[in-house]
């Protein structure tokens, strides 16, 4: 794994970041004392650099990839400036110790502000759309703004950072893929992102290719959250409630699709507006096949734009084999949809639709 790491850094010259020792980012951690979180990726530290900026420094647990989660970080968002995009101050590489070095985001991640009631901060309506399209604008650039297109595969709340000013910051590529614009087909040898979040191609192989269409799904799926506060799946919820719907995202379609009003919480007038148009760009975005999901630039179009301009989608499915005889292309064969097992190879299509 060190020497697969060390020929990536001594091959790319064109990295930003700056290499640090393992001895000197414990000095900057103070001896790893203030933890900030940890998953399954590793643990996260608040640090402090020698100009007195705060950072935050991720010590990755052992890899299981070869290093490969820490090249692709790296090599992704080591190489961009984006005011949506967290930034990768620098690296340490020192035999089995690897760690990255981040801006430090002083309001943590998105989830807490939108999953726990016990949250200090509430954010308005206004501020979570902004977020929304900040976050939307963020990926727009990893797909078309660079000299490479970069898919994220694990957009979802706890990756969305915010910093004092609550500005969006996408964070975590660990699962990352990075391919050239003009390459249409990178194969992909696993399913990679968290359920939830992840696309309907990435386990059905007939209703098309998986490309940054995966990451548009994943958007519309956080952005249903963000916009119903709640969690998409939520079993433990009051039946007795309107609001009571175990699976958000086909609720509030047969909501949009039978005209009905959707209330959420006590939403003002002004608010409900805002949280409609959320609501139908992410139905756009969750569709069945990829080929009907928008681009990231048409997203961020329809989020900016009025909500009287927007078109009401068809019901996203869940699965293939919901499907209509009427709605299968003559090249699918949705039904017999199988799911991916960790061998099979991918057609990652760069179509630009």
């Amino acid at each position: 794994m060190y020497d697969n790491i060390e020929d990536f850094l001594q091959s790319d010259n064109n990295l930003m970041p700056v290499r640090y020792s393992y001895s000197e980012i414990k000095k900057m951690a103070s001896g790893f004392k203030d933890k900030l979180g940890e998953g399954g990726f590793g643990t996260v530290y608040k640090a402090k650099l020698r100009s007195g900026r705060l950072v935050a420094i991720k010590i990755l647990s052992k890899s299981k990839t070869n290093g490969q989660d820490f090249i692709n970080e790296v090599a992704t968002i080591g190489r961009i400036r984006h005011v949506n995009v967290v930034r990768l101050i620098g690296f340490c590489v020192d035999h089995s110790n690897r760690a990255l070095i981040y801006d430090f985001m002083s309001n943590g991640s998105l989830d807490k502000y939108i999953f726990s009631q016990q949250s200090a901060i509430s954010l308005s309506c206004e501020k979570i759309f902004e977020i929304a399209v900040g976050v939307a604008r963020g990926i727009q650039y990893l797909h078309q703004g660079c000299n490479m297109r970069i898919l994220h595969f694990d957009l979802k709340p706890h990756n969305i950072l915010l910093d004092e000013n609550f500005t969006a910051k996408i964070s975590d590529f660990g699962l990352a893929r990075l391919y050239p614009l003009d390459n249409s087909i990178v194969s992909l040898t696993a399913a990679r992102g968290t359920i939830g979040y992840m696309a309907p191609e990435l386990f059905y192989k007939n209703i098309g290719g998986v490309s940054y269409k995966a990451d548009v799904y994943s958007f519309g799926m956080l952005m249903l959250e963000m916009a119903g506060r709640r969690k998409n799946l939520n079993a433990a919820i009051d039946h007795s409630s309107e609001f009571s719907q175990i699976y958000f995202p086909t609720w509030v379609s047969d909501q949009l699709n039978q005209g009905k009003e959707i209330e959420i919480g006590d939403a003002t007038e002004d608010e409900m507006k805002i949280i409609k148009k959320m609501i139908i760009v992410a139905s756009w975005c969750i569709q069945m096949k990829p080929i009907e999901r928008p681009s990231m630039s048409k997203v961020v179009q329809m989020l900016e734009g009025e909500i009287e301009s927007l078109q009401i989608p068809p019901k996203p499915y869940l699965y293939p084999q919901q499907i209509t005889v009427d709605d299968v292309e003559d090249n699918l064969s949705a039904t017999h949809a199988s799911r991916m097992t960790e061998s099979t190879e991918l057609n990652l299509s760069a179509d630009a639709n």
